[in-house]
C-alpha cells in the first residue's frame, strides 16, 4: 500500500511567470506521459506569455493536456479555457486548476475527451487549440486528425509544440502526421526567435496551424 501511496503522491514543478506568481504544477510518478510537464509544454506555454497571440476572452481548448500547464497558462492570460485528456487524468488536472485558480483571470475547466471521438460538446469552434508533445503514437494519428477536423472552424488557430525525437520510429510518425495534416490544413512554424527568449530549445517547434480554405462552386 505504501508504494501506491508514493506513487501518487506528486512532485511540484513550478513555472514561473513574467507577471505575478509562478504557477504550481503537480505530476505524478506513476501514471505515464500525461503525468509530467514535458519541456514542449514549457515552450508553449511561455509562448504564449509572449503575447504573439490575443488570449483575452478567447475561448480556449487543450488537447492532451496532461498536467494542464498550456491551459492554465492561457487562463492566467484571461482566456476561457478547456483542458482536455483522458478520464484517468482528469483527478490531476482537476488539482493543477484548484491549486492555480487563484491566478486566472479567464475560466479554466477540464473535461474528458477521447480523440477521434464525438466532439459535440465543444462545439462551436474554439479560437484556439492547444497540443504540446502529442505526437507519440502511430495508432493515435487518425483519431487525432479527426478530432482536429470536427473541433476546427475556418477561424481556429492550432498552437501545436513537439519536441523532434530522433530515436526508432518517432521521425517516421511525425513525418506521416504532418503529411496527413497537410491534406486539410496550413501549417507554419514559429520561427525561434519569438519563442520565449528563456524557455526554447533548437528542437522544440511550435507550428500556427489552420483549416485550408475551401474554394467555393
Amino acid at each position: 500500500r505504501r508504494g501506491r501511496a508514493a506513487a501518487m503522491a506528486g512532485f511540484v514543478r513550478e513555472l514561473e511567470r513574467r507577471a505575478g506568481p509562478a504557477l504550481r504544477l503537480e505530476q505524478r510518478v506513476a501514471g505515464g506521459v500525461g503525468s509530467v510537464v514535458w519541456d514542449a509544454a514549457l515552450v508553449l506555454a511561455k509562448f504564449l506569455e509572449t503575447g504573439a497571440c490575443p488570449l483575452t476572452r478567447r475561448h480556449v481548448l487543450e488537447l492532451g493536456a496532461g498536467t494542464g500547464a498550456v491551459g492554465i497558462m492561457a487562463a492566467t492570460l484571461g482566456a476561457n479555457v478547456t483542458v482536455t485528456d483522458l478520464e484517468e487524468l482528469q483527478e490531476l488536472l482537476m488539482v493543477n486548476i484548484e491549486n492555480n485558480k487563484h491566478l486566472v483571470t479567464g475560466s479554466v475547466r477540464a473535461k474528458v475527451l477521447k480523440w477521434g471521438e464525438d466532439v459535440t460538446e465543444f462545439q462551436p469552434p474554439p479560437d484556439y487549440i492547444l497540443m504540446a508533445d502529442c505526437i507519440y503514437y502511430e495508432e493515435s494519428l487518425e483519431p487525432l486528425l479527426k478530432t482536429l477536423k470536427d473541433l476546427t472552424g475556418p477561424d481556429t488557430c492550432i498552437l501545436c509544440c513537439y519536441e523532434q525525437r530522433t530515436m526508432g520510429k518517432n521521425p517516421e510518425i511525425e513525418r506521416k502526421y504532418f503529411e496527413l495534416l497537410q491534406m486539410d490544413f496550413e501549417l507554419e512554424k514559429i520561427p525561434l526567435d519569438r519563442h520565449d527568449e528563456e524557455y526554447r530549445s533548437e528542437d522544440i517547434h511550435i507550428m500556427n496551424i489552420h483549416r485550408k480554405k475551401t474554394v467555393g462552386p
